[in-house]
């Protein structure tokens, strides 16, 4: 008997929740860091926590394109190999989120780890990346997305993955590029020595993947009573979708605004935010390393908050965060995600740069 998306919405939204109980956990636990990545390397020159995120990303690219190959889901359907290139949008979007982050101490993902620990700082980066977010989306700052930004695109005849522009076989494709990055984590002897640093990279690709799994292959309906047209269950993309964490704040904010509205449902991407939190929340609680935590001054607070707000306008923009585009965007070889990653590290160590001539000139 065919399963009703009625049935199928809770799974999605519970798998979902699972998934990212889990990321949230080891994230914790590795202190799975994007920003602290660049930091290191940007900072100290060490590349361990660089070679983490390098390592999640080959590992999504490997398990992704293993299931499309299988024929278990099908990666054009997500929003990221689009043959619309918004080149200008990923560069600036990307730019403005590394920005932001590296202000608000943290990405959307970490946000939601530091607030599992009990630090307000990033309760407050969640609120005001949210409402940013959603006006992107849908509000103020969508109109200069969609009226400037987006106007910088250019169609290509095919999709904008990397097996498509080249026209090559995607198993060798994705084999070359997921193998590289592994191969170069596992390069680095220090990196190795740290099983926290295996943990980190290969759960968090492994997490892009089942979530790739959950949405585009258990939450497929191949045609849908109602439209008669192939539908994506409890996404709020109406796509399939795997983990990102900027849209996903404002849809849970608008889930909570509108709670006693009944034809709402908990999505694969809220599910996902609460998820996080409560596997950060869990570690945090189980280790002993619950610490509530405020800012230190108003100076502190303000920097929080226009981090937040680039976050939230730059990762809509550029269709992902560190994990929406740096890794689930990376996994399906799109190259407007490889762009958005570029330009996300180059907007952060920009900003690491300038905080440190700030400190330097100060003292």
């Amino acid at each position: 008997m065919m399963e009703t998306a009625q049935q199928i919405a809770p799974v999605v939204a519970w798998g979902s929740f699972a998934l990212a109980f889990v990321f949230g956990a080891v994230g914790h636990k590795t202190n799975f860091c994007t920003m602290g990545a660049v930091s290191d390397w940007v900072n100290m020159g060490d590349l361990n926590r660089m070679r983490m995120w390098l390592l999640a990303i080959g590992v999504a690219i490997l398990g992704a394109n293993a299931l499309h190959l299988a024929g278990q889901i099908d990666l054009s359907k997500s929003i990221y190999p689009g043959p619309n290139f918004t080149w200008l949008s990923y560069i600036v979007g990307g730019f403005l989120f590394g920005v932001g982050m590296t202000l608000a101490s943290g990405c959307g993902s970490k946000t939601l780890i530091r607030i599992g620990g009990g630090n307000l700082k990033s309760l407050v980066v969640f609120l005001v990346a949210g409402i940013a977010a959603y006006m992107t989306l849908r509000g103020l700052f969508g109109a200069f997305r969609v009226g400037v930004l987006e106007k910088a695109s250019v169609t290509f005849a095919t999709g904008q993955d990397l097996p498509s522009l080249l026209g090559a076989a995607r198993l060798w494709i994705a084999l070359a590029a997921g193998g590289a990055l592994v191969a170069y984590a596992y390069a680095s002897r220090d990196f190795r020595s740290s099983f926290d640093y295996t943990l980190g990279g290969v759960v968090t690709g492994l997490v892009v993947v089942g979530g790739w799994y959950l949405s585009g292959h258990i939450g497929r309906i191949a045609e849908d009573p109602e439209t008669l047209q192939e539908a994506f269950v409890a996404t709020n993309s109406g796509r399939m979708e795997a983990f990102s964490f900027v849209a996903p704040l404002a849809w849970s904010l608008e889930y909570l605004i509108f709670w006693t509205d009944k034809s709402r449902i908990v999505t694969y991407g809220i599910a996902s935010v609460a998820g996080v939190i409560a596997g950060s929340l869990a570690y945090a609680l189980a280790a002993g390393k619950f610490r509530w935590e405020g800012f230190r001054n108003a100076e502190d607070t303000g920097m929080h908050m226009i981090g937040g707000l680039l976050m939230g306008f730059g990762g809509v923009t550029a269709l992902g965060c560190t994990i929406g585009q740096g890794i689930s965007g990376f996994s399906t070889l799109a190259l407007g995600s490889i762009l958005s990653f570029l330009a996300i590290v180059a907007g952060s160590a920009a900003t690491m740069k300038w905080q440190y001539w700030r400190m330097t000139r100060e003292a």
